[in-house]
């Protein structure tokens, strides 16, 4: 057989065919597609070749003189080379073909077939080994399994990886987004802890948890005496974030009143506290981050569009659980490990039927929710695995309301620890009204994961009337 000549390219087909007419045939119908082509004729020779350098596609007869083609496809897979093989069979032994695709093989041809059905075969082979070969490339360059408090392998979040590594070397403000319970805080704590301002302070500050007539105080500070209960001088969150990073999370909460000295401040890089007319510089970088569509926000009018540009300089999209193949199993191993070591359990890893219904279930609430999950199994058992009785009912929760609709629905996105059912708590209306007012708010706080902010959309009241309900009941 003819070598290839010195500046030629190397085949990327190896055909195993036993029969001379048909492999020079087979090799015929290749050619005429630009597909270069070694044949050889038996298994013994096929695996020497192999040995030697690597194929993209095999095309392998199953009956050959020396040796079975099942024992080559086993080859192929105990050693982990990375092809793609292709079965050829005799019409009639479709059941050995099924059998070789139980051992690895990807596709079958029944003789005898057609030039195109070859060539298409073949050239969805090479295709699928090309692709294979650009993931690997790409883990290899970007695959990292942890990342500043982020834990998976995947793809969408090798992405979020280099964002991160590219924004945290800018002064920009970012803006990150993405549902209830991916990781909006780690995120903006990566990009800090990654860039130039590392050893100066993280100041986190939820604008969505704090009563409306106190963020301005929480923000940017307060002199002693500027309203009831302001004993002393305090410094604000934009303040203490000096030389550091300031993040504003649930940006969207801010009323707009706020939203106007929030982007004087941003313009300026001055504070000034409330209930003093002193300007303060302060030198600190922005990151915000919502999980609404901020867009929208601003064209409902709810967010000022001069505010939104300032802030939306780099967007950094954080995807959800559902969309990060393998990063499930992933980070409840990584929880369950560190969660057994906290409570004191013996847990080591997740049965298989575990794993599954952990693949299986949709994670509405994302992260947060496997954590509960975890933690959950965790403290109501002990043992060397999770085992799938062991897991709350994933059922219920997959039925939750999912994030990113109404704001009833947004709420259900952190719920995975609920202790009650809204809808059976409004059928007990054999009690006084402030007692079921009670009970609806209580529960719904905690369908909400605990958020009072994301309980007021749903109940299409104040936040700051649930603080002072809540205020009330402890003192009674």
């Amino acid at each position: 057989m003819a070598s290839p000549q010195p500046n030629a390219p190397l085949p990327d087909v190896l055909l195993v065919e036993d029969t001379p007419s048909l492999s020079l045939i087979y090799r015929g119908f290749l050619d005429g597609e630009g597909i270069a082509s070694d044949l050889v004729e038996t298994g013994r020779a096929a695996l020497a070749r192999l040995a030697e350098r690597r194929y993209r596609v095999i095309l392998l007869d199953l009956m050959l003189p020396d040796i079975e083609g099942f024992d080559i496809l086993r080859h192929v897979r105990d050693a982990g080379l990375d092809t793609t093989v292709v079965v050829i069979t005799a019409h009639g032994s479709l059941n050995v073909a099924v059998q070789a695709m139980q051992l690895g093989a990807s596709d079958f041809l029944v003789k005898p077939f057609a030039r195109e059905r070859l060539s298409t075969t073949v050239r969805n082979a090479l295709e699928r080994t090309a692709l294979r070969e650009s993931l690997d490339t790409l883990r290899q360059e970007y695959g990292r399994e942890r990342f500043h408090g982020f834990i998976g392998s995947s793809l969408p979040m090798q992405a979020v990886y280099r964002a991160i590594d590219s924004v945290s070397r800018s002064r920009a403000s970012v803006f990150i987004t993405g549902e209830s319970g991916t990781g909006k805080e780690v995120c903006a704590e990566a990009i800090h802890r990654a860039g130039s301002r590392s050893s100066g302070p993280f100041v986190p500050l939820n604008c969505g948890a704090i009563p409306k007539d106190l963020v301005e105080s929480e923000l940017f500070g307060h002199i002693k005496g500027a309203f009831s209960g302001a004993m002393a001088n305090r410094d604000g969150a934009a303040q203490v974030a000096d030389g550091g990073t300031l993040f504003l999370d649930e940006i969207c909460e801010m009323e707009l009143a706020l939203q106007v000295k929030l982007l004087r401040f941003l313009q300026t890089g001055r504070i000034q506290k409330v209930g003093s007319s002193e300007l303060i510089p302060v030198d600190v970088r922005v990151l915000a981050a919502t999980n609404r569509d901020p867009l929208a926000e601003v064209e409902a009018g709810r967010f000022r569009e001069d505010l939104y540009y300032r802030l939306h300089v780099i967007p950094v999209t954080l995807p959800p659980l559902r969309e990060r193949s393998g990063d499930v199993l992933e980070i409840a191993q990584a929880l369950l490990l560190q969660m057994a070591e906290e409570e004191g359990r013996s847990f080591r890893g997740f049965s298989a039927d575990a794993q599954d219904a952990l693949l299986r279930h949709r994670w509405p609430g994302n992260v947060r929710e496997l954590q509960n999950v975890v933690r959950n199994a965790v403290v109501l058992n002990d043992g060397d695995q999770v085992t799938l009785d062991m897991l709350p009912d994933l059922s219920r929760m997959a039925a939750a309301p999912r994030v990113g609709g109404s704001p009833a629905q947004e709420a259900g996105a952190g719920a995975p620890a609920a202790t009650g059912d809204l809808a059976n708590a409004a059928i007990r209306l054999n009690r006084p009204l402030a007692v079921i007012e009670r009970d609806a708010i209580e529960t719904t706080i905690g369908l909400c994961g605990g958020s009072i902010p994301k309980a007021a959309k749903v109940l299409n009241i104040s936040p700051s009337t649930i603080y002072r309900k809540k205020e009330t009941w402890g003192a009674a």
